[in-house]
């Protein structure tokens, strides 16, 4: 029986977020661990975000990954107050539910592992936000160190993970 892992990201994904997305499940079939996610492997019967909790207290950790979901071009900061900025770089924007899900996986005292797109930031994906590091989100081209680097990341992640789920 696999381990279950409570995954948190969009539910549409392009082909490159997709590959990202390969290498990470990868490394749970590598470790024993099937992921477990709403709108993937479960799909809510009643409100979402009960189900989100439903879910999670099944899972003996979490893995929040930030990838893009809107990009910011222009617009303005803190409208109307006095520190409005006018935007001046584009920037990316995750699914809100990844910071639903974080909080609920962090209040659960789940093992966490953040991942993030470049430029993903706010929230969750903060350093400090929560105990979890984060971390890039891989890419098919990573050299063979970075390739080393993630699976020690996962190796020490499923050790809190596997005591969390057998005690």
């Amino acid at each position: 029986m696999k381990i279950p892992i409570f995954v948190s990201r969009p539910t549409t994904l392009n082909p490159n977020q997709e590959a990202a997305y390969k290498i990470i499940c990868a490394e749970f079939d590598r470790f024993g661990m099937e992921e477990r996610r709403l709108g993937g492997s479960d799909y809510p019967t009643e409100l979402p975000l009960k189900e989100v909790l439903v879910l999670a207290r099944h899972c003996a950790g979490g893995v929040i990954l930030g990838f893009e979901q809107l990009y910011i071009q222009s617009g303005t900061r803190k409208r109307g107050t006095p520190k409005e900025q006018v935007i001046e770089k584009a920037f990316p924007i995750p699914t809100g539910w990844n910071h639903l899900e974080a909080g609920i996986l962090f209040g659960l005292q789940l093992p966490l592992l953040v991942f993030k797109e470049d430029g993903i930031g706010d929230g969750v994906f903060d350093p400090g936000v929560t105990d979890a590091f984060v971390h890039r989100m891989p890419r098919p081209d990573m050299l063979d160190d970075d390739r080393y680097a993630l699976s020690s990341v996962f190796m020490k992640w499923q050790a809190k993970v596997r005591e969390h789920y057998y005690r």
